[in-house]
Parts: structure tokens; C-alpha cells; sequence
């Protein structure tokens, strides 16, 4: 049970960070990452790897999220959704920002909220997502200037803002 509680304590935020790249709420993230745990805990003797822990738990925080988002969709087609308060008054930059990366493919998606919603080091990201730091660092070049390019078109961007 310790050693639960520390890779609780180790992938929690990482498990969060995943959820939102699906869900893009926080609330939901949250609780995709916390019945992450739950499955994991129950299919740990499955695991045949411990070494693989990070990834196999990352598979299963997206299959949870996925779900999720399947289930809140289905509701959501039955109900007719008015915006918040607060989605009306957030700043129509960010807006733009946000549709952008939603626009992105999954795993491009997956890596920019990692890095830049959750400020993840590289190597944390790589564990995560069992790929190499490297690898991390070409879908993170290559998904910001997928962004560039959308902010551009959007005519948000001057031609300093896509390299970055």
C-alpha cells in the first residue's frame, strides 16, 4: 500500500494532465485519474512489467477519459447546453489558443497539455507516455507549429509568434 501511495503521489498530476488533453475540464480529469488508480490497483497482478507502470497507467487513465467523454456526449445530445459565465468571459485570445491545440491530433495534444498546462520536464513526459525524450521533444516541436499555423490563419499571429 506504501508504494501505491507513492506512485500516486509520482503520476497523479501526469494522470490529470492526460485526462484534460480528453475531457478539457478539470473537474473530469480528476476524477478520470483518480478511478485510473482505482482500476490499476485492482488490475495490478496484471502488470507484467513494473517498469512499464507509467505507461500501462497512462493507458488506462485515456481508455477511463475516453469513456467519460463517450458518456458525457451521449448526455450532452439530450440536453440542450447553454455556455457558463465563465465560458463567456474568458479572453478571446485564449480561446483561440485552446481551439487550436483541441485541433491537434491526440498525441500531439497529449503532449503539448503535458508540457505547458502541467509544466512537465521532458523525461516525466517520456515515462508517461513510454517514448524517448527526444521523441518528446520532436512532437513538441511539431505540434506548436501545427498551433502557429491554425494562429495564423485565425489572424492571430504575426510572423514572430510561429517559431516559438
Amino acid at each position: 500500500m506504501d508504494s501505491l501511495g507513492a506512485l500516486y503521489e509520482r503520476y497523479y498530476r501526469a494522470m490529470v494532465a492526460l485526462a484534460y488533453s480528453v475531457l478539457r475540464d478539470r473537474n473530469q480529469a480528476e476524477d478520470a485519474a483518480q478511478e485510473s488508480f482505482a482500476i490499476a490497483c485492482r488490475e495490478l497482478p496484471t502488470l507484467r512489467s513494473s517498469e512499464k507502470f507509467a505507461v500501462w497507467l497512462g493507458s488506462i487513465c485515456r481508455n477511463v477519459a475516453r469513456q467519460m467523454q463517450r458518456r458525457e456526449s451521449r448526455l450532452a445530445e439530450k440536453a440542450i447546453q447553454k455556455p457558463s459565465a465563465n465560458e463567456q468571459s474568458r479572453n478571446e485570445h485564449g480561446d483561440v489558443v485552446r481551439r487550436a491545440v483541441w485541433k491537434l491530433r491526440a498525441g500531439d495534444r497529449e503532449v503539448i497539455v503535458l508540457r505547458y498546462y502541467d509544466n512537465m520536464a521532458y523525461n516525466q513526459i517520456a515515462a508517461v507516455l513510454g517514448i524517448s525524450a527526444a521523441a518528446v521533444h520532436g512532437r513538441l516541436v511539431r505540434a506548436k507549429r501545427k498551433i502557429a499555423k491554425q494562429l495564423k490563419r485565425d489572424g492571430l499571429t504575426g510572423g514572430d509568434h510561429e517559431e516559438r
